[in-house]
């Protein structure tokens, strides 16, 4: 049985989440301990349980420790069997990441699968709804699988209450994704998403994203949603010749309108200016599809320690040799080769 260290590194969530996926994938049994060891409120949170329970539903397989707060867990999988499945969190916590922890073995499956998931759909710390449809799934189409998502609901963190729909569809044949160059941009579009509260606050962050990044007043949108409870998200869109990249913040209580707006435009800038087509949080959602399909490369903004994180985690499941190089303007490119495929 693999034997993993929950506090590696950038000690999060993220490690739980590959290794069950990829304990699916291989059915590789593990046991795991000092579970989210660099967070304030370590141990299994209920998205994470859900998403250990999640593994469990649909694969059959054995677990001890899937507790809340639990900081060890030992998983040995069973054959993944797909279906119809519904998932729900219970609080606002992601479904984005619990459905990131059973997606590789429904794609490895022999049988298209359909998800309905309850939880939180815009959530800090997490990426949004917006990303997976727009930035995330586009891309494994490109490598030839077939995922569709429907939001029927929003939910945003306290109150969660959010709701969407997953189909995924094995793939048939598989392409390797070559993603190196961004191209131009075609498209720029700033959107603020709020639920709740006043209009003011949309119109503050999208009068910060006019100035800093002098779009005209066209490329900014405000839209109103209903939810269990109170939100605010800001998203940037980017949409280049090879991709479209999303980034995101959140409105939080005690922090104004004008700092959520600058966090985003941050995000944009960085982007920009390394000329890179993936960012960061896609260089994270990346390598699991791409380790287990046929591999592939890709440029990058500098690693951060949760991509360095997962791809230790990977390493730990599958021999395979994840090539890192440096580029000119501090960037980073990934190589995944020489891969088998599963299912």
């Amino acid at each position: 049985m693999l034997t993993i260290d929950g506090s590696f590194k950038e000690g999060g969530g993220q490690i739980l989440r590959t290794a069950l996926g990829l304990s699916l994938v291989t059915h590789t049994p593990f046991r795991i301990g000092k579970i989210r060891a660099g967070r304030k409120k370590p141990g299994l949170r209920p998205q994470h349980l859900t998403a250990v329970n999640a593994a469990v539903e649909i694969s059959g397989a054995q677990v001890k420790g899937n507790t809340i707060g639990s900081k060890e867990l030992e998983f040995i999988p069973g054959k993944v069997i797909p279906g119809k499945y519904f998932f729900s969190v219970g609080t606002a916590g992601s479904t984005i990441l619990v459905l990131q922890t059973v997606l590789p073995a429904l794609l490895t499956a022999s049988n298209p699968s359909h998800l309905i998931l309850e939880g939180g759909t815009h959530n800090p710390g997490a990426p949004p709804f917006d990303f997976v449809e727009k930035t995330f799934f586009p891309l494994l189409a490109r490598m030839g699988a077939r995922v569709s998502v429907k939001l029927e609901r929003p939910g945003f963190f306290p109150a969660g209450g959010g709701r969407l729909q997953v189909s995924i569809d094995p793939p048939s044949s598989l392409t390797p994704l070559e993603l190196t160059a961004r191209g131009d941009i075609r498209r720029k579009c700033a959107r603020v998403i709020l639920s709740h509260l006043p209009e003011n606050i949309a119109k503050r962050e999208l009068s910060v994203i006019e100035q800093e990044l002098s779009w005209p007043k066209d490329h900014l949108k405000f839209e109103a949603v209903e939810s269990s409870g109170p939100g605010n998200v800001v998203l940037i869109e980017l949409e280049s010749e090879e991709i479209t990249e999303i980034f995101s913040a959140f409105g939080e209580r005690g922090i104004p309108a004008e700092k959520v707006a600058s966090q985003a435009v941050q995000q944009v800038r960085r982007y920009l200016e390394t000329g890179v087509p993936v960012g960061s949080y896609l260089a994270d959602q990346l390598l699991v599809p791409m380790v287990i399909m046929r591999g592939g490369v890709f440029s990058t903004i500098p690693l951060t320690s949760h991509t360095q994180t997962n791809m230790e985690i990977i390493k730990k499941f599958l021999s395979i040799n994840i090539k890192v190089s440096n580029m000119e303007k501090n960037g980073s490119i990934i190589e995944v080769r020489k891969l088998r495929s599963y299912g």
